[in-house]
């Protein structure tokens, strides 16, 4: 029991919710409770100093668990179905003399809530010094039904070691590394890292701190799943105020007239397998392989429709097929023994596209026929081996067709795609246009075969010489694209100069020796008269992007920028800045 000081100091705290919202729908997926009143309740500068305050009296686990409480209690009044409430977590409840399992469990069930309602959060904040312990406490939590968030990420030293412990269902980027992401490389950097790493792992994401249109088009671009800030909704102490769709999300979303990804998963490709829920009894699933005979395996959602695990028929066939196994499963008993059945599921939410589910498929090949997909953690359908096989056909041949026939590099419409992403995430980069000197006369005199040799020859400089974050397009014919993300001017110039100078060298092997020695080709001009040509060259002209820059502006004066580097030995540099 709480003595006088932490009865009456619990007295006064109250409860403000923030809503976590999907970042395509706007749709409510949860609430994070926040503690406030601290200063009122006990004079405590922050929510911090309390805690702190409580770990010291040894009265933090009875404080924690009457927080739960009555943060469950004010949550069930949000007029919104099938969201969670994510709550914060202080990892030196361990150290506790009274910590137990259980009581959390007590709460939800009196007030008829399902165990996936409550997330817990785990903060870098806390103690990390027994890991074994934090692995411990997260894995009784898990085994109980219990979601774990890790919030804060990037914030603490020990990031990445509570994320191996706590196998996390979802990860909370700090608001360090969302604001002003639009124009902070390093930042967009770590949290694209970030995401993709844990998808791979079959973990969502959740941007926090949201504040501002661009911020969310740079969260949205790069891949993360769930939102959370001002820019949806500030806390509030009132659930009459959480509402359940953000209109501002929704509207944002729609009026994005920027390209889309072409890699969506093909919803076709998609069998919905009838599930099992989690409170099922033994009997029911060992009826469902018998009904079902061609089914090797059920997918177990909880009472939310969330994805929770997968039981393979092989698992329970000593069971089912054994001279008692029918009337031992039908032990009324026997209802909680499905648990000891389930796997962890191979997943991805469908929003993550081809690529993603094609990249997770392929870590866990060994362990799956397929895998399944979500959205917003609701189960949808699987995807099995034959059906993955063929959205790998189709994604190559989609981007086959997008290559040039000649030199394999990516064609024009990646090439636009390219353009229109530097122009919408606002970051400073740079695109590169070459063009070949003098190329229809040196095709006239040499035929197309050694033009084409020409043209193989440079887009074989450029994968040669240039790094694999540099995108590289072929325009057409003996014009050329090179996008750079995250480099500076001068590193750009030099390679653009060295490119040019080594075609310049290396192309003098496709002419014959009279013409290497005197150094240029006489031929017919485009006008039929005769006339010299020096040896084939390239120009190039470099075009620095920041966020300052107009796309109307470039689609103006391309054909001003690449007649003037015409006339130009060495690269053109050009920054287009709007008036």
């Amino acid at each position: 029991m709480l003595n006088d000081k932490w009865t009456n100091i619990l007295e006064k705290i109250d409860f403000a919710f923030q809503p976590i919202v999907s970042i395509k729908s706007g749709k409510l997926f949860a609430v994070e409770a926040l503690l406030r009143n601290h200063y009122e309740a006990g004079g405590y500068d922050s929510i911090f100093a309390l805690f702190d305050d409580a770990y010291s009296d040894e009265v933090l686990y009875q404080l924690d668990i009457e927080l739960r409480k009555r943060a469950l209690i004010k949550f069930v009044t949000i007029d919104a179905k099938n969201i969670q409430l994510f709550y914060n977590l202080d990892n030196r409840l361990l150290y506790m003399p009274d910590f137990s399992q259980g009581n959390t469990s007590i709460i939800l069930e009196n007030l008829n809530l399902d165990k996936k309602t409550i997330c817990f959060e785990l903060s870098e904040r806390g103690t990390l010094t027994d890991s074994h312990a934090i692995s411990s406490m997260v894995k009784r939590y898990k085994q109980e039904g219990f979601d774990i968030a890790i919030d804060d990420f990037g914030t603490g030293i020990a990031g990445f070691q509570l994320l191996y412990y706590s196998e996390a269902n979802y990860i909370k980027i700090d608001r360090f590394f969302i604001s002003n992401i639009q124009n902070d490389t390093k930042k967009r950097l770590f949290c694209a890292s970030i995401i993709n790493m844990s998808h791979i792992m079959g973990i969502k994401v959740i941007a926090e701190g949201i504040e501002t249109l661009e911020e969310y088009y740079v969260c949205k671009d790069i891949g993360a799943d769930l939102l959370q800030g001002y820019f949806i909704q500030k806390p509030t102490k009132y659930p009459i105020e959480i509402l359940d769709c953000y209109d501002i999300i929704k509207e944002s979303y729609k009026n994005d007239k920027r390209v889309f990804e072409t890699n969506k998963i093909d919803k076709n490709k998609i069998n919905y397998i009838e599930p099992m829920r989690i409170d099922t009894s033994l009997h029911d699933l060992i009826l469902y392989f018998t009904q079902k005979s061609t089914a090797t395996f059920v997918p177990i959602v909880d009472g939310l429709n969330n994805l929770y695990g997968i039981i393979y028929e092989k698992d329970i066939k000593q069971i089912a097929y054994s001279q008692y196994g029918m009337a031992l499963a039908k032990n009324s008993n026997s209802c909680d023994k499905i648990k000891t059945f389930i796997k962890e599921p191979i997943s991805c939410e469908l929003h993550w596209g081809v690529d993603k589910a094609l990249e997770i498929y392929n870590i866990h090949e060994y362990n799956s026929n397929g895998i399944f997909i979500t959205k917003n953690n609701k189960y949808i359908g699987f995807i099995d081996v034959n059906n993955l096989l063929s959205i790998a056909y189709n994604r190559n041949l989609e981007m086959a067709k997008d290559q040039n026939p000649l030199t394999k590099l990516s064609g024009n419409q990646q090439i636009e795609n390219f353009i229109n992403q530097a122009f919408i995430t606002k970051e400073t980069c740079h695109i590169v246009y070459f063009d070949f000197n003098d190329f229809k006369p040196y095709n006239d005199l040499y035929g197309f075969r050694q033009g084409d040799r020409a043209i193989l020859l440079f887009a074989d400089i450029l994968k040669k010489e240039l790094s694999s974050d540099v995108f590289i397009g072929h325009i057409g014919g003996d014009d050329f694209f090179l996008g750079y993300k995250k480099s500076l001017y001068e590193d750009v110039y030099s390679d653009a100069l060295k490119i040019q100078n080594l075609f310049k060298e290396n192309v003098k092997q496709f002419y014959n020796e009279t013409d290497r020695e005197t150094g240029f080709i006489t031929t017919k001009d485009r006008f039929g008269e005769i006339r010299k040509f020096e040896l084939l060259s390239v120009c190039s002209a470099i075009v620095e992007i920041t966020k300052r820059c107009d796309k109307n502006d470039l689609d103006a004066l391309l054909g001003q920028i690449k007649k003037i580097s015409k006339t130009m030995e060495i690269p053109l540099g050009i920054s287009i800045i709007k008036r």
